[in-house]
C-alpha cells in the first residue's frame, strides 16, 4: 500500500512530537536531533518533523511507494506527463537508504516518490548518483537538501 507523506518544518521538535502523538494517538517510529517520522494507520499518512526556523510550512510532500518498480513506474508516468524529475536516485536520505524521484509543482512545493530500503544513522548522504542516465559524473549534492 502506499502512503501520502507530509513534512512539516516545526520550531520545536519536542513540542510537536507530544501534540501528534496525542493528535495521532502513535508514537514516532523514529527520532533523531531535529527530526522524527511517524507512520500513521489511520488516515494511512507518513508524517516526517523537521526543526527549522521555517516553522508552520510545508517542507515537501511525498508518495511512499512499496518497492523500486512503483518509483520507476512513477518516474516513468511523470515524464510521460512531460515534467520535470530529478530522474532516479540512490540516496541516504531522513535517515534511511532509498530509490527516490522528484518533481516540484509551479509554485515550487517539492515531491518525492520514494521506497524506503533501509535505516541509516545519517540524515543526508553528501553525493547522490542520478540513475536515469547512469553517467557517474551526474553526481548531485544534496546535504542539507530538506532543510
Amino acid at each position: 500500500m502506499s502512503r501520502l507523506q507530509l513534512a512539516l518544518n516545526v520550531s520545536n521538535l519536542q513540542e510537536a512530537i507530544q501534540f501528534y502523538s496525542r493528535m495521532f494517538e502513535v508514537s514516532p517510529i523514529k527520532i533523531k536531533p531535529g527530526y522524527a517520522n511517524y507512520v500513521i494507520d489511520d488516515p494511512p499518512l507518513k508524517l516526517v518533523l523537521f526543526e527549522s526556523t521555517e516553522a508552520g510550512t510545508i517542507n515537501h510532500l511525498g508518495v511512499e511507494v512499496e518497492t523500486v518498480e512503483d518509483v520507476l513506474s512513477a518516474e516513468k508516468r511523470l515524464a510521460n506527463a512531460e515534467l520535470d524529475t530529478t530522474g532516479i536516485e540512490e540516496t541516504i536520505c531522513c535517515f534511511a537508504e532509498k530509490t527516490e524521484t522528484w518533481v516540484t509543482d509551479p509554485d515550487d512545493l517539492r515531491w518525492e516518490w520514494y521506497v524506503k530500503k533501509n535505516d541509516n544513522e545519517k540524515q543526508f548522504d553528501n553525493v547522490v548518483l542520478n540513475k536515469s542516465d547512469g553517467d557517474k559524473d551526474d553526481q548531485i549534492a544534496t546535504s542539507g537538501r530538506h532543510l
